[in-house]
């Protein structure tokens, strides 16, 4: 109870009700549900013809097309199947940096991104896996549509330590490798790491037939650069300490940090990947309803 009021907040839970995350394309799942199945089957909408062949049920057999034709088709239709979500959680040491105006740490704003979007893929009736990672995977929780998973989702999330540093490509392409079912993958961080490499990553899950979403978490001083004496930085990630200026910084870091974003955001366009970036100083709410609603319109017009 107590991970579950640290992390998930009534309030924003509420602002989210009617809020669903839906597949653009197709899944796969056992479970009959609200998503649309890779698989041909036997039920619900009707998706294709095929040739009648030896031993198959003549009770899918179309008589209308055969008395058109005088040849055997069977029908075959869509299935309509539960989605699993893969839920990346970025627990590196740069993560558990938080500025003076901010008002918690890109840790624990993830953490809530995290465990509030888990919530609602349970709250849905779809499955739901957890991994954590930093330089290697820390913990991993298979997928499931238990709601009672959704307090172990917490316990692991509550127990991640920023202790190490980055290394996404890697964890990619070995997590894309273990997701044996195709669904939606969606990556909680702060995108310190080469984008070359982690977008090469990131591809090998597209690769895979996963979908992609990328939610970029963000402290408002790294995007705004707001100090004015001068400062000494230190890096999170064994970086040495600079002193410096950071009125002669200002600018050039800023170009920089768009500069960034546009690479990771083009690399999204090319590889048909959302991003969005999440700033710390923004409700939980807020950032899922515009991640969450471009989906959905994207789905409704498709």
């Amino acid at each position: 109870m107590e991970n579950y009021q640290k992390y998930l907040d009534p309030t924003v839970l509420a602002r989210l009700e009617g809020l669903r995350l839906g597949a653009r394309r197709s899944v796969e799942g056992y479970v009959s549900g609200v998503h649309h199945s890779s698989d041909r089957g036997m039920s619900i909408e009707f998706a294709e013809h095929r040739d009648y062949a030896p031993g198959d049920d003549l009770r899918y057999l179309d008589w209308k097309v055969f008395g058109r034709t005088d040849k055997y088709y069977l029908k075959q239709f869509e299935e309509e199947t539960n989605l699993v979500c893969y839920v990346l959680l970025d627990v590196s040491r740069g993560m558990d940096y938080q500025s003076a105006a901010a008002p918690c740490s890109k840790l624990d704003y993830a953490r809530r991104l995290a465990a509030t979007l888990c919530y609602l893929v349970l709250r849905q009736q779809d499955s739901v896996s957890l991994v954590t990672f930093d330089e290697a995977v820390a913990a991993r929780l298979a997928p499931s549509g238990n709601p009672s998973h959704l307090k172990q989702i917490l316990q692991v999330m509550d127990e991640a330590s920023p202790t190490r540093e980055t290394a996404m490509a890697a964890v990619f392409h070995e997590l894309a490798e273990r997701f044996k079912r195709r669904g939606i993958v969606v990556v909680v961080s702060d995108l310190l790491d080469d984008p070359n490499a982690m977008l090469g990553g990131l591809a090998h899950f597209r690769h895979r037939r996963h979908e992609v979403i990328l939610l970029h978490v963000a402290d408002p001083a790294e995007i705004e650069f707001p100090f004015d004496e001068m400062t000494r930085f230190v890096g999170l990630e064994g970086e040495s300490p600079i002193l410096a200026d950071p009125r002669a910084l200002r600018k050039a870091y800023r170009r920089q940090f768009a500069q960034f974003v546009r690479r990771v955001q083009q690399g999204c366009r090319e590889h048909q990947m959302d991003y969005a970036l999440t700033r710390t100083d923004r409700t939980v709410d807020a950032a899922l309803s515009e991640v969450l609603g471009r989906r959905r319109a994207v789905v409704r017009s498709s």
